[in-house]
């Protein structure tokens, strides 16, 4: 059985008209999925409940959590920067969005499934300190629940911004196993996620970061991902994977700099799908992330869950989705088939040197630590 969470109170979730994180990409992202037909014996819709405050202080402080509570601009907590202003009701708006992938890390422990928290993946979020558009970092909370029942659990995370939230939690942890593909700190927020963060003392060699370079595209992505993720699924063994699969990576998207198409997303989402079948009984818990672009977020959502169900995405969008849209957002969505990216010569030539120079260094930092991991 797949569990789709998802609930209208995640669109409380709201930083203001100017914000690039518009809760309406999650209200497309399940309009389209229901439209799609997706909702029905082999998936169930299931509505998050609010994070519980002891399950929320399984990462983060008591004092940060009442920083939130307070819902009061504090820049010693994060909160209030341009990136995560202060909105009457983040409190309880944060807590509904942790809750999702909470309870979707509570129903893996009692059944071997798959879940998919449309608005998980807020993977920027401190233990106590909000950055990046996250309050509450629903993806380590949910990787501390699944904790509970199992001991090697690997987070995989293909958003374009570095995971660095995730990473500092469980910097120095042994039993989870992070993974971060995402344009590189050079170019791009957080500044952070190089090839040389490797992890500390017993997580030494337990964090691998493979920063892409600007204007990377599917082969890039694609190549990077074969080199790097299935051998560390072989070493690792994870009992269960976490997936933050955030779609900032599209060449429309407005906050980066990369040219990965709808065909290399879904390439590396069936990939993560089948490694995770082969060494994990399929145990996947699945986190939205980020993506900016309204037409883009729901196509990539929607095949992720197609992915899920052992489907290919659709080619077109439904016109009951595609008129809902265009009254919604006012204008007519992409339609799923996508261009390819080609680069010039030069910028070619810099783009596969530079990803040739992080991979030889990624695989030397890690053979030094555990000579037999790649």
């Amino acid at each position: 059985m797949i569990y789709l969470y998802y609930g209208d109170r995640f669109l409380n979730y709201n930083f203001g008209p100017e914000h690039p994180l518009n809760p309406m990409r999650l209200g497309l992202s399940y309009k389209l999925i229901e439209d799609s037909g997706l909702i029905d014996c082999q998936t169930e819709l299931i509505k998050p409940t609010s994070a519980g405050e002891v399950d929320l202080h399984l990462v983060h402080t008591l004092e940060y959590i009442e920083a939130v509570r307070l819902e009061e601009p504090d820049p010693a907590f994060g909160l209030g920067s341009d990136d995560t202003p202060v909105f009457p009701g983040i409190f309880e708006a944060s807590r509904f969005m942790a809750g999702g992938s909470i309870d979707a890390a509570k129903k893996m422990l009692q059944e071997d499934c798959i879940a998919f928290n449309l608005a998980g993946g807020l993977h920027h979020a401190f233990p106590a300190q909000a950055s990046g558009f996250c309050v509450f970092n629903d993806a380590a909370l949910a990787i501390c629940i699944l904790r509970k029942k199992f001991s090697r659990i690997l987070y995989l995370d293909i958003d374009a911004h570095h995971g660095d939230g995730v990473q500092q939690i469980f910097y120095e942890d042994q039993d989870v196993l992070t993974i971060s593909l995402h344009e590189s700190g050079m170019y791009l927020f957080p500044g952070t996620g190089f090839a040389d963060e490797a992890g500390a003392g017993s997580g030494r060699g337990y964090c691998v970061n493979v920063p892409m370079p600007m204007y990377a595209a599917d082969k890039e992505y694609c190549l990077a991902f074969e080199e790097i993720v299935p051998k560390l699924y072989e070493w690792f063994q994870p009992e269960v994977v976490v997936a933050e699969l955030g779609i900032d990576t599209h060449y429309s998207d407005p906050l980066t700099s990369l040219n990965v198409t709808l065909k290399g997303y879904t390439y590396m989402v069936r990939r993560l799908i089948e490694l995770t079948n082969r060494y994990s009984r399929g145990r996947l818990l699945a986190l939205g992330g980020g993506g900016y672009n309204l037409a883009v977020v729901p196509a990539a959502w929607t095949g992720v869950l197609h992915l899920m169900r052992g489907e290919p995405p659709c080619e077109y969008l439904p016109p009951s989705f595609v008129e809902f849209f265009s009254n919604e957002v006012g204008y007519v969505p992409i339609s799923l088939p996508d261009m390819d990216i080609k680069l010039g010569k030069e910028t070619q030539k810099r783009v596969s040197a530079e990803l040739a120079e992080t991979l030889q260094s990624l695989k030397a930092v890690h053979s030094r630590i555990h000579p037999r991991k790649f």
